[in-house]
């Protein structure tokens, strides 16, 4: 733990340390969207998502508790179920179920409209500063950005496109509230066994969800392709790896600088869905998508 500075107010660890896991968030979550979609291509999205984080954060939780951590009270988990509910059910599951439906480069360009939605939500609390011009006037380009970025991706299948843009920015909404929530609330002392207990609640509730929904009906593992099986293995050991470290930032770092993954993760996602699966790249679609990333930069930027 480095010596804070006047300067460095904000920041509780080390500047490798920080920086090590925001290039781990965004290298890897930038590929995750890609992984979604093909994973979905022959898994049920909830069930495949429940897998996922009911097997990594089982490991994790397991790890932390012989590693010495003290074990969790009622109150704490209480925390990590609602954490997990809002960024693994709401927001990482709606991602999911709308790649059925969308490209992943449009599911991670609308995922970008998440620091937008934080900044909104944390002004409009009591007592919060209120936003200045800049951001206001960032907020409103990067909003215009996705109207215009929904209408260029509408095609013959317009309903599914609305239905997964929607599913998308409702997820987008989930997220920010439970990256705001877990900033104070009470959760354990160990961020890595508070992140296994956010994830396997999330899990469950991903479950929960596939239950209720009748996908236990339509998984067949005898029809998974080896595309899908592979996306999936990378999503629970990778893709994890980089929910870790993300929840950690959000303890340590200041959210300025934790949500510029936002502007990396669709510019990763966008290249890789071009190469690897011929997602469409139009120049009206990028003109959309430098107005919902440029918000961003513009919104997040620290004042000093």
């Amino acid at each position: 733990m480095r010596q804070l500075t006047p300067a460095s107010q904000e920041y509780r660890a080390s500047a490798l340390a920080i920086w090590s896991a925001l290039l781990a968030v965004y290298l890897i979550w930038g590929s995750t969207y890609l992984a979604i979609r093909f994973t979905v291509e022959t898994t049920p999205p909830f069930i495949s998502a429940a897998f996922r984080f009911i097997v990594s954060g089982a490991c994790l939780y397991t790890w932390r508790l012989f590693a010495g951590d003290a074990k969790p009270t009622a109150v704490e988990w209480r925390s990590a179920a609602t954490v997990g509910i809002f960024l693994l059910l709401g927001g990482n599951g709606g991602v999911v179920w709308a790649s059925q439906f969308i490209p992943s480069s449009l599911a991670a360009l609308l995922v970008a409209t998440v620091p937008l939605w934080m900044v909104a939500i944390d002004s409009a609390r009591p007592g919060k500063q209120r936003p200045s011009v800049a951001a206001i006037v960032g907020i409103l380009i990067g909003f215009g950005g996705v109207v215009l970025l929904i209408r260029f991706a509408a095609s013959d299948a317009l309903v599914f496109n609305l239905f997964g843009t929607t599913a998308v920015l409702f997820a987008s909404l989930s997220w920010a509230i439970g990256s705001l929530y877990a900033r104070t609330a009470r959760l354990a002392a160990s961020p890595l066994l508070a992140t296994g207990m956010e994830m396997f609640a999330g899990g469950v509730a991903l479950l929960v969800t596939a239950t209720i929904t009748g996908e236990w009906n339509h998984l067949d593992i005898g029809a998974v392709s080896s595309r899908s099986a592979l996306a999936l293995a990378y999503l629970t050991a990778v893709g994890s790896a980089a929910f870790v470290a993300y929840v950690w930032l959000l303890r340590v770092a200041p959210t300025p600088l934790v949500s510029t993954y936002a502007y990396v993760n669709p510019l990763v996602a966008v290249l890789l869905g071009y190469f690897l699966a011929n997602e469409p790249m139009t120049g009206r679609t990028l003109f959309a998508a430098s107005l919902i990333i440029g918000s961003v930069v513009l919104v997040s930027a620290p004042k000093r």
